[in-house]
Formats: structure tokens, sequence, C-alpha cells
């Protein structure tokens, strides 16, 4: 059976105008042109659904019951091209990402305000995740992407390079420290040390750059949380290693930030996707836009933690 919609159309518009003169007109078909249409139609359903006379046309018992049937398909078909058009004119949908939790504070949240003012019915579900929770979720699909250091591994996935994030010193107002543009990471060791828990991938580089560089700090509190390291530093505790996102963050908690040199470490952040799989509107448009500011919050962070 080979129903086709301008069958449907067809015999929607005879059978509401109860006549093949003014549905041609609605149609703009000729009359042979309609004829032939509902006669394909009744053939590939097997039976008559107009009865036709010379004084007027009426429906059949089966045309009764279809024609309800075949309104529902037209709007249904009508309604499912009107939502694909709006998908891809970003006018409704769903987008949801994963982001790291230092950029999902910090910098994700100006490229929402952008991206909410131009596509304000998208909603977007936003997984504020561990590094590595963000590579599994896009590699399983549950995802469209995500931002994350670049996991270096996997053929299966794609890197979009967004900025490098530096690792910075984050001190006490107090700290006697505090009044310097830019510390050596030895520098930290005479101060107790404030750093997130593992498994965190910024723990493990920390732990290296010290192992590689003979540096020894005294690790005497730990957390998930990097807002907990930052209120922890604020009131005295000691002082942190975090990433350069993080730096309004600290400074609000309370805290001030200094680069950190000899040496100086960075990572780079990216989007993550998977390959072979194409992205929805929506996520490519954010995308666009996670790219056109990406670095800026890092940036100015930086230049305003090098002053003291």
């Amino acid at each position: 059976m080979n129903i086709t919609i301008k069958q449907l159309r067809a015999f929607v518009a005879v059978a509401e105008a109860r006549s093949f003169i003014e549905a041609c007109s609605l149609l703009h078909l000729s009359q042979p042109a309609l004829s032939t249409t509902i006669r394909n139609l009744e053939d590939s359903v097997g039976g008559t659904l107009l009865a036709r006379t010379t004084r007027a046309l009426s429906l059949t018992p089966e045309g009764e019951i279809f024609l309800p049937v075949a309104r529902q398909l037209l709007r249904d078909w009508d309604n499912a091209f009107t939502d694909l058009h709006n998908l891809f004119a970003k006018r409704r949908g769903k987008l949801t990402i994963a982001a790291m939790p230092s950029y999902a504070a910090n910098q994700l949240p100006y490229a929402l305000v952008n991206f909410h003012r131009r596509y304000p019915d998208i909603n977007i579900a936003i997984q504020d995740v561990v590094a590595e929770q963000v590579v599994e979720m896009v590699r399983a699909g549950r995802v469209e992407f995500g931002i994350s250091f670049d996991p270096q591994e996997g053929e299966d996935l794609h890197v979009t390079p967004l900025f490098n994030d530096r690792f910075v010193a984050v001190l006490p107002v107090d700290h006697a420290l505090a009044n310097k543009r830019q510390l050596r990471w030895k520098e930290l060791q005479a101060s107790p040390l404030l750093l997130l828990q593992h498994p965190s991938s910024f723990r493990k580089q920390i732990e290296k750059v010290m192992a590689d560089n003979q540096i020894s700090l005294s690790v005497e509190f730990e957390s998930h949380q990097l807002a907990t390291i930052g209120r922890m530093v604020a009131n005295g505790l000691g002082v942190s290693i975090i990433p350069s996102l993080c730096i309004e963050q600290m400074k609000e908690l309370g805290a001030v930030c200094r680069p950190l040199k000899t040496p100086e470490v960075s990572r780079e952040v990216g989007i993550i996707t998977r390959r072979r799989y194409p992205l929805s509107a929506a996520a490519q448009a954010m995308i666009d836009i996670l790219i056109k500011s990406s670095g800026s919050a890092t940036d100015k962070g930086l230049e305003s933690s090098a002053s003291p």
C-alpha cells in the first residue's frame, strides 16, 4: 500500500467541500488530475471512499470513518515539519552539555547569556562534572558535547581548542607573598597547602609538576570543591594552586591570585565531541558562541591577578 500525502489532501478537500470543482480550486488541480488522484487512493485502500451521483457527492461508510483519520494524519505531517523547521531555526529544542566545574561556574555563564538572548526558546541542561566524567559522557552519547581539558586520547573523540588554562596560586589577602606580582612554586613551600582530593586530574598534574621539579609542598587540607578550597584559603588556613579559570571566583570568596612561574604550567581546554556524529543546530550555535568568547574571562583574570 503506497498512499501519498497528495492523495490524503485530495480526499480531505473533496470530502469537506462535497464538490470536485471546489476542491480543484482549493488544490490548484485540474478535474482530471484530481479524479485520478482519488481513484489511485481508492485503488490503494481497496474500496470506494466517495459516492458520486449526478446530483451529489457523499462519503461511503468507510469514507466517513477514514475522514477524521486522514485529517489527523495531515495535522501530524504538518506539525512534524513545523517542529523540524523550528529545530533547525533554533526556535525550540533542548541542548544537554557537560562541563568541568571550574569552567561551568566561571566562564560558561557568559556564553549562556549570549546564547539565551539569541535563542530564548532552547532549553539547556548543564552537567557540571569532573573532567574525566565529561569525557565519559561525551563518549557515551549522554551529552552532545563537553568542555574539559584535552584528554589526548581516543580516535573516537575530536577536540576543538578554546584556550590554555594556566596554574595560579591563591592566597589569603594578608599573606606575606600576596604583595608580589608573581610567584615561584618553591615559594609556597613554607605555607600549608590546600588541594582538590583525588581522583582529580588537576591534583594529579600538580603532584607531577612537584615531583618533576623536586618541589616539596605539605598538603594539609583537601576538598572535592574548589569553592571550599577558596573559602578555606580566604580564612587563612593556607595557600592553594588552582586553574586560572577560577580567579574571579577566588576573588569573590575573599582570596587573591598570583601567576605561578618556574615552572609555568598550563593545560589546553577544549570542546570535546564524538567523531562521525553530527551535532544539532542548537549545539553548533552554542559551540560558535563558546569559540568567539573563549579566553576573554581567563585573560582578564590573569591580568588582574598579576597586580597586588
